[in-house]
């Protein structure tokens, strides 16, 4: 893949490389720092897909220096023009085109970037009315289904913690970020379940549910595509326990306490899940679970 080059032009300049999809383009990127503008961090780019019509990128009142470098050399705003762009991107046929970007808020976790909040003005050009472009860009996830037999009976290992979007507390699936750019979804969802539940998985007890979709879906689920980017792998785990052990995890306290993880393990039997949570999560991975049993998808049981 060839590089392409990000010049920032202001009291100095400098060049870095960006590995993406921009093949043989150059990404041109010019900040103007004018006192007088309350929002003077802005930049525009060129579009391998609309290289006649650059796009404009400016910061909100509020949005500092760092925080605007930050969020647009990000790989989650990267990953959103990439997709803009790829074979069914609104941008691929050149029905619409991306005219500006307000970047209106940058959220960290420690040194890395973990929200991003913008405003996109992307035109339909056969009726010129702008279509729907706020987004909260929050990347990949994993959730994981974890069914225990013991005895006569199939459970399911949920997590039970507050949510401050939604005011109130939740079962859930072991569910968790992607912390770096390397795609590593069934790592993720291992140690996703060991810090959520405290049971130890190996890589190839796993099973990738998303991957008996068809391929033109990204073998992703997009829980909420109106107006968030996040893209989950929804995988599985299941084996066999004594009695035992479906006491114990019964209401054990796990997460981790320094990221403000206040989470109960919850065991509830696989017939009644359905019915037990709102947690869409859930209710995806049961679907697909129960249609890759049906069609004969899912490997021998061990």
């Amino acid at each position: 893949m060839a590089k392409e080059e990000a010049f920032w032009r202001g009291d100095r300049k400098w060049h870095h490389s960006l590995a993406s999809t921009f093949r043989r383009k150059t990404l041109h990127l010019a900040m103007s720092s004018n006192p007088a503008n309350p929002s003077p961090l802005s930049h525009s780019l060129v579009l391998p897909t609309q290289p006649h019509e650059p796009v404009q990128i400016a910061a909100a009142p509020g949005v500092t220096d760092s925080q605007f470098r930050t969020a647009i050399e990000s790989s989650l705003f990267k990953q959103w023009l990439t997709n803009l762009q790829s074979e069914t991107g609104v941008l691929a046929n050149g029905a619409a085109s991306l005219k500006h970007v307000l970047i209106q808020g940058v959220d960290m976790f420690g040194n890395r970037l973990g929200f991003l909040k913008f405003k996109a003005d992307i035109f339909d050009k056969e009726t010129g009315e702008k279509v729907p472009g706020i987004v909260f860009a929050r990347g990949p996830a994993v959730a994981v289904l974890v069914l225990l037999d013991s005895e006569d009976t199939t459970y399911a290992v949920l997590t039970e913690q507050v949510r401050v979007p939604i005011g109130r507390y939740i079962l859930e699936l072991p569910a968790g970020m992607l912390d770096d750019d390397n795609g590593d979804f069934v790592g993720t969802a291992v140690r996703e379940v060991e810090e959520e539940t405290g049971i130890q998985l190996n890589l190839n007890e796993m099973i990738d549910l998303t991957a008996f979709l068809d391929s033109s879906t990204g073998n992703r689920v997009f829980p909420s595509p109106g107006g968030c980017d996040e893209d989950l792998g929804i995988f599985m785990y299941r084996g066999r326990v004594d009695k035992e052990k479906i006491e114990q995890l019964q209401g054990k306290e796990t997460g981790l306490r320094d990221r403000g993880e206040l989470i109960k393990v919850r065991v509830i039997p696989y017939q009644k899940l359905w019915q037990s949570t709102a947690d869409a999560k859930v209710l995806v991975a049961i679907a697909l679970y129960e249609m890759a049993k049906k069609n004969g998808l899912l490997p021998p049981a061990k």
